[in-house]
C-alpha cells in the first residue's frame, strides 16, 4: 500500500507513477538479498539518463544533512557540478565491492567513458540491526545486475534493494519514491524524489501534520547476547532528487538542502548517529558539462546553459519537500514486517491504528 491509497491527504500534482521514474529518462534498478537467517541487505542502483545514457553528465549538487555516513564521489560533484555515473546504494560495509561493481560495469559498457580513471557515486545506510553487515554478501556483481535491471516505470517500495534491511521510526523502514509536477509558464516538469529511509525515532513519526509516534506501542527489543542498542534515530537517510527543469549546479544543490524539510515533516530531528546525505540533478541541457581531453591543435570551445532564474525556484522547492516527505511515509506503508539477523524483528507500521488516529484528528475519513 502507498500513503495515498491509505487515505493520507498529500498536497502537491504527483506525475503518472509518482516516482522518480516520472522524470523521463531516470532509471531504478534493485538486487535484493534474503538468504538465511542473517542476510538482509541488497543493492540499489539510480540511472540519470538511463543506461544508454550514462557518461553523459546530469547537472548536479550535494548536501550532507548530517555527516556521519558515506557518499562517494562528491569531491567530484563539488568540483564540477556535473554527474555522469549511476547512483548506487547500499548498505555500509558494502560501499567498497558495489564500487568496485560499477568500475566493472562501465569498463564492460561503456569504455569510451573516462578510460583513465572514474569516480563512481555509492552511498549507504546501515542494515546491521537485520544484516550481518560484517559478511560478504553483496558482491561487486550485484551492483553490476542492479545497474542491468534498471528500467523506468512503476517503483517498487519497501524492503527491496538496498533498503531490504533497513529500518524507519522504529518500524520497517526501506525504498520509496514520489514525484511532482511543476508547471512554469508554458512548460511542465517533474521533481522526483527516492529515499533509502533507515532513520527516525519512533516518538517522533509525523503523518499527515498528527503526532502519531507517540501514541504508537513502542515494545523495545532487549539486545541478545550483550549486544549494545543502537540509539533511537539512528541509522541513515539517502535522498536522491531528479528533475528535467533546466537548472545551474548551484540550483541543484539548493533543491538538495530542501530534502532536509521533505524529512522535517514525517517528524525527525536529525540524530547525531544518522548519516543524512542527499543528492540532486537535472536531466536538462544535455552535454552543457561534457568536459574531455583538450585536442593539441589550437582550438577553443564554449558551452551554454538554459536555466530557471534563482527568483522563480520556490515552486521547484516546494515540489521536493512534499516529494520526499511522501516517500518516506511511501516507505513505511510499503515495507513489511522482518526477522532477521540473531532473531532480531521489526514489525510493519500498524496501518490500522495510524488511519485510527488520523481520523481522531479529522484528517481522514
Amino acid at each position: 500500500m502507498r500513503a495515498r491509497e491509505l487515505g493520507v491527504p498529500l498536497t502537491g500534482d504527483p506525475g503518472r507513477w509518482n516516482a522518480i521514474t516520472d522524470v523521463p529518462g531516470v532509471e531504478v534498478g534493485y538486487v535484493t538479498l534474503c538468504e538465511g537467517d542473517d542476510v538482509r541487505t541488497g543493492v540499489t542502483a539510480l540511472l540519470p539518463r538511463g543506461r544508454d545514457g550514462v557518461g553523459i553528465p546530469c547537472s548536479a549538487g550535494w548536501h550532507s544533512f548530517n555527516g556521519n555516513g558515506e557518499m562517494t564521489g562528491t569531491a567530484w560533484i563539488e568540483e564540477s557540478g556535473s554527474l555522469a555515473v549511476p547512483v548506487v546504494i547500499t548498505n555500509t560495509y558494502a560501499v567498497g565491492p558495489v564500487h568496485r561493481g560499477v568500475v566493472e560495469w562501465v569498463r564492460a559498457n561503456r569504455r569510451d567513458m573516462a578510460p583513465e580513471w572514474l569516480l563512481p557515486v555509492v552511498t549507504e545506510t546501515w542494515d546491521g540491526h537485520l544484516n550481518d553487515i560484517h559478511g560478504a554478501a553483496v558482491e561487486p556483481r550485484h551492483a553490476e545486475d542492479a545497474i542491468e535491471a534498471a528500467s523506468s516505470g512503476p517503483v517498487e517500495e519497501g524492503c527491496v534493494g538496498g533498503g531490504t534491511g533497513m529500518r524507519c521510526y522504529g518500524f520497517k523502514g526501506g525504498s520509496g519514491t514520489a514525484s511532482r509536477m511543476v508547471e512554469y509558464g508554458e512548460d511542465r516538469y517533474t521533481v522526483g524524489a527516492f529515499v533509502q529511509a533507515n532513520f527516525g525515532a519512533r516518538r517522533e513519526l509525523v503523518v499527515a501534520g498528527v503526532p502519531v509516534g507517540s501514541e504508537l506501542p513502542v515494545g523495545p527489543e532487549p539486545a541478545s547476547d550483550g549486544e549494545r542498542q543502537v540509539p533511537p534515530g539512528a541509522g541513515s537517510v539517502i535522498v536522491v532528487v531528479a528533475t528535467d527543469a533546466p537548472l545551474l549546479p548551484g540550483q541543484c544543490k539548493a533543491l538538495a538542502r530542501r530534502a532536509t524539510l521533505g524529512l522535517a515533516r514525517t517528524g525527525t530531528t536529525g540524530s547525531h548517529f544518522s548519516g543524512d546525505i542527499f543528492l540532486a540533478f537535472s536531466t536538462a541541457n544535455e552535454g552543457a558539462l561534457t568536459s574531455t581531453f583538450p585536442e593539441d591543435d589550437g582550438s577553443a570551445t564554449y558551452e551554454s546553459m538554459r536555466f530557471v532564474p534563482w527568483g522563480r525556484m520556490d515552486p521547484f522547492y516546494g515540489a521536493v519537500v512534499e516529494s520526499v516527505e511522501e516517500a518516506v511515509l511511501n516507505v513505511l506503508t510499503g515495507a513489511h514486517s522482518m526477522t532477521g539477523r540473531a532473531g532480531h524483528h521489526v514489525p510493519a507500521l500498524p496501518l490500522d491504528r495510524v488511519s485510527e488516529l488520523l481520523a481522531a484528528r479529522g484528517v481522514v475519513a
